[in-house]
């Protein structure tokens, strides 16, 4: 027996074929894997001395899915259906010997198997969903039949990873092995199969789970409604759900044909599109031009924050999430003991709904300690300040920081959009000196926006970027300006939603244009929720602006029951007369004249300036590729993932009709709408966002 391929092996183990894939890093479907495969098992069934095949791979993983950069792609050798079909109809049993992950395609060629067999830390799951895709080989009609439906249901919408444990109970595996024991293990199992004679399992002839909802379209619905808001604009978990009510009503064979027409709809369509394209950009905003990846890192043992409000509180629970001591500091004892005791509710909340033990509470509470003093800080190895947005009272502090903390730690800023270079001014050591923006609330938002300064080490960099990744955020680095990147793109939709109200559009209609989009929700609905006095003060207010009068009528949002909108007591909105009449006033006052505004101007009036002011960003520097714009807009805004971030949405629709509509507002409505130079570059030379 011999090498089949370079990534495939095929030796005799006694009456045991051994099949072996080693194609790092995770055995994904290529076309050398499929040709191996399929190879592998026409010899192996042609081996007169082999009475049953073990499938087993070498590396960290069985097989992880699919090779997605082979995706829209010209297919070449086999393809994955014929080695599916080579394995399920192999005259000898085949037994799957999975340990890391059988994800995607993986999962779909191990179902193919007769038996599987994993060791307990194995994972087992269909995550096509998250591509925007199903799974195209036989998944959506093969999983059903082995979990049920209503597990199928759960686990192909959300892509979840199972257990094996939990997947043994579910007889998607059908035996545990010990770890590091899988190869003996599986060629005993195989062995055992052909002793006791028993039958190539195929899972295909196995309808009993399905029968359970035969009749029972209720299953579906009742799913699909639970889970409306979830779904809200995707089109994959619509089509996954599809694909399972075809198992449960058509033959096998039919059920596919609706699997292959369905995930060729995906395939070919921009929400698939999108969301691949957001998978790579995610791991491309870690790769940094000028920092290699072999850049030494400061150990991070402990950390300091300073402010203990919902920000500093929210930070300092993602470090003790991962088993880092935190010192918390604050200027006043009653502040701090709030801080406190707010991250312990917090935790507890979580532990209520089964999100961590009561155990892991105490733990995590216990690795945070409070402090009134900033010398507490003198032995950490990076400090977050989260105090108010005040350049005085931020370069207070780092001068204080500069003189407490020790040589070589980190002093960073959780500044949302002032000037870092001003602030690491005033210490001696500016090449220590980072802007880590956490988004809030910060224990939950994926988001965090690591702003590099003019003498930024490259070890501050890249030890910010490995510890985002710790702590489980996404990070992206950008460069020192006025917001930054997602700020500063914010506001022009935040501009041109307020201007639009003074031209005739209500917020209800601003909110339900953008909302229909795919945002969580609209500008007005989000200040509601956050409150409209939110750096409002009733002192210096003087009526100048919708939301003056609004605070000053004491409609500050949810928590007074109204603000822009009405709330009934379960807080769910409604467009409010008093709200219409303010700004129908205002109008007046203004001497503005109103008009109706269409749903297709609201949307180009918000959308078109913030990809504009993405082109101004990266002409200027201040991200590094247009991909990043998009991981910033989708982990820290809620751009909508099937929409691919403003730089993505831009080219989808064209730069052509992008720019000239931004002439065409230019024209009408002054600079703020001036066209980036590099926009117009890319347009005179046929390009796009993506040929950057």
């Amino acid at each position: 027996m011999s090498q089949i391929n370079p990534v495939t092996d095929l030796t005799l183990d006694g009456d045991v074929a051994v099949i072996t894939l080693n194609s790092p890093p995770v055995n994904a479907l290529s076309a050398a894997v499929r040709q191996g495969l399929f190879d592998a098992f026409t010899q192996a069934n042609a081996e007169a001395a082999a009475k049953s095949i073990v499938l087993i791979c070498d590396g960290r993983t069985f097989i992880a899915g699919a090779d997605i950069t082979e995706f829209g792609g010209a297919m070449t050798g086999a393809s994955l259906p014929q080695v599916q079909e080579a394995i399920e109809g192999s005259s000898k049993p085949v037994v799957a010997a999975i340990h890391g992950t059988a994800l995607g395609g993986g999962l779909e060629v191990a179902l193919c198997a007769h038996y599987r067999v994993a060791v307990p830390s194995a994972r087992l799951g269909l995550p096509e969903v998250n591509l925007g895709l199903l799974p195209g080989a036989g998944g959506t009609q093969r999983l059903p039949r082995v979990v049920g439906v209503e597990t199928a249901l759960a686990m192909m919408t959300s892509g979840r990873h199972v257990p094996a444990k939990e997947a043994k109970a579910l007889g998607l595996v059908d035996e545990l092995v010990e770890e590091g024991q899988l190869r003996e293990a599986a060629l005993a199992f195989a062995r055992k199969v052909v002793a006791e004679g028993r039958p190539l399992a195929k899972i295909r002839d196995q309808n009993e789970k399905l029968e359970a909802a035969k009749g029972k379209p209720e299953i579906f619905e009742n799913f699909r409604k639970a889970n409306a808001r979830k779904f809200r604009g995707f089109l994959a978990p619509e089509y996954n759900i599809r694909c399972i009510e075809a198992a449960v009503n058509l033959p096998f064979e039919e059920g596919l044909e609706v699997e292959r027409k369905l995930f060729l709809e995906l395939m070919s369509g921009s929400q698939s599109a999108a969301q691949r394209y957001a998978f790579f950009a995610e791991r491309q905003a870690q790769k940094i031009p000028d920092v290699a990846d072999d850049t030494p890192v400061i150990p991070v043992n402990k950390v300091g924050i300073i402010g203990a409000g919902t920000m500093g509180g929210g930070i300092a629970m993602n470090f003790a999430n991962v088993g880092i001591p935190v010192v918390l500091i604050e200027v006043k004892q009653d502040a701090l003991d709030r801080g406190l005791a707010t991250i312990r509710k917090n935790y507890e909340r979580t532990a209520s709904r089964g999100g961590i033990t009561p155990e892991q509470v105490e733990e995590r509470c216990a690795l945070i300690t409070g402090s009134l003093q900033m010398e507490s800080l003198a032995d950490v190895d990076l400090v977050i300040e989260a105090v108010f947005e005040r350049m005085d009272i931020k370069k207070d502090i780092f001068t204080k920081l500069d003189a407490i903390c020790k040589p070589g730690a980190i002093l960073a800023t959780n500044t949302s959009g002032l000037d870092i270079d001003e602030i690491a001014a005033v210490t001696k050591r500016p090449e220590s000196v980072i802007g880590l923006h956490f988004f809030s609330p910060a224990n939950v938002m994926k988001l965090l926006e690591i702003v590099r300064a003019d003498h930024t080490s490259k070890e501050v960099i890249a030890t910010s970027m490995k510890l985002a990744k710790k702590i489980g955020k996404v990070a992206v680095l950008v460069g020192v300006c006025p917001g930054f990147v997602g700020n500063r793109i914010l506001g022009q939709r935040q501009r041109e939603a307020q201007k639009l109200v003074m031209e005739g559009a209500m917020p209800w209609d601003i909110d339900r244009v953008l909302y229909d989009f795919g945002f969580p929700m609209g500008p007005f609905a989000m200040s509601d929720l956050a409150g409209l006095d939110i750096g409002w003060v009733k002192e210096r207010s003087k009526g100048e602006s919708i939301r003056d009068v609004l605070c000053e009528m004491d409609r500050r949002g949810q928590k007074t029951g109204a603000g822009y909108y009405d709330y009934d007591e379960a807080r769910n909105a409604k467009p409010s007369p008093v709200t219409e009449q303010v700004i129908k006033d205002f109008i007046v006052k203004t001497g503005a004249n109103p008009r109706d505004v269409s749903d297709e101007e609201i949307l180009e009036r918000c959308i078109y300036p913030m990809i504009n002011e993405g082109a101004k960003i990266l002409e200027e520097g201040k991200a590094i590729r247009p991909s990043d714009i998009d991981v910033v807009w989708q982990n820290g805004y809620g751009w909508p993932v099937y929409r691919g971030g403003p730089m993505w949405y831009g080219d989808h629709v064209g730069l052509p009709k992008v720019l000239a509509k931004m002439q065409e507002f230019h024209a009408k409505m002054g600079d703020q709408f001036k066209p980036s130079p590099l926009l117009e570059k890319l347009v005179a030379e046929g390009k796009s966002f993506k040929d950057l």
